[in-house]
């Protein structure tokens, strides 16, 4: 206390003329409207800098939100334009009882917006990693897709992150049809152009040409019916010639994937277990 005292007399000199300079300030800024304007126009000026630099800030860490929020509208919009698609091929019957049935059926999907973290071009087996694990949802066998359409399916899962087996992985199959036929087959990518995937064992009495588009059919679970996968380019023989196998450029554009979103179906658990116990139960029918 006393070394308080002895500081505050030693220096006392300049809080006095520090005092009588903030009364000087307040009494010219008050009484004189000359310096008061200034004043209030270079406090105005600091304090716009200062909320512009927050808002910038907060625009930021908001940029995440507003990207998911942005995928999950892409999504949304490409889905819609392909039933309005449908519903304008298919105009002779009832257009709005088909439309509300068809966003019916997609409301029963939870839509997980993630984004790539790691993604690969060059190999046959390619990978890709997304930012999104068992804690925000994601499990395995699950479908990914974009704006532009069909990605793939998830692999692996841990906590925080999944990984993804993408159309470009050989060992991808993935359940298609061509729009507006109902003709089905199995997607797969030979491993060699990135831009192109192989729709095999459609039957030989299908009609469709080139151009056609080709979407997921629901079949498998996995994706909606009609999220795009892309657009028929040559139609050839299969090698038993029993089948057409059907050369699709792929929608997506897998070297510029960033976000997307994850195809949560709650009533698949369900649905597969029940088909499991049929297969089991037809399995036991055979032995008997």
């Amino acid at each position: 206390m006393q070394n308080l005292l002895e500081f505050l007399q030693k220096y006392h000199h300049w809080f006095l003329f520090v005092l009588l300079e903030v009364i000087s300030l307040v009494l010219l800024f008050q009484y004189n409207s000359y310096q008061g304007s200034v004043w209030l126009s270079s406090a105005n000026a600091v304090s716009g800098k200062v909320n512009e630099g927050r808002a910038e800030v907060e625009s930021f860490f908001s940029l995440r939100q507003m990207n998911e929020g942005l995928t999950l509208r892409n999504f949304y919009m490409e889905r819609q334009l392909s039933q309005l698609r449908r519903l304008y091929s298919e105009a002779t019957e009832d257009t709005a009882g088909l439309w509300a049935k068809e966003m019916s059926f997609l409301k029963q999907y939870r839509m997980i917006p993630a984004k790539v973290v790691t993604n690969e071009l060059n190999r046959q087996d390619n990978l890709l990693t997304i930012d999104r694990g068992t804690k925000d949802g994601v499990e395995v066998g699950m479908g990914v897709a974009c704006g532009q359409g069909v990605v793939g399916v998830t692999y692996l899962v841990s906590d925080h992150y999944a990984v993804v087996m993408p159309v470009l992985n050989t060992a991808s199959r993935i359940s298609c049809a061509i729009r507006g036929h109902n003709y089905f087959g199995v997607l797969r990518w030979n491993g060699k152009d990135a831009g192109v995937a192989y729709l095999e064992d459609i039957p030989r009495h299908a009609r469709f040409k080139r151009g056609d588009w080709v979407e997921t059919n629901g079949y498998s679970s996995i994706f909606p019916p009609g999220v795009l996968v892309g657009k028929i380019e040559t139609v050839y023989n299969s090698d038993d010639g029993l089948s057409y196998r059907v050369k699709v450029r792929l929608s997506t554009d897998f070297g510029h994937l960033r976000d997307v979103v994850v195809v949560n179906d709650p009533t698949i658990v369900e649905r597969t277990r029940l088909l499991q116990s049929a297969r089991d139960s037809l399995k036991l029918n055979v032995k008997e």
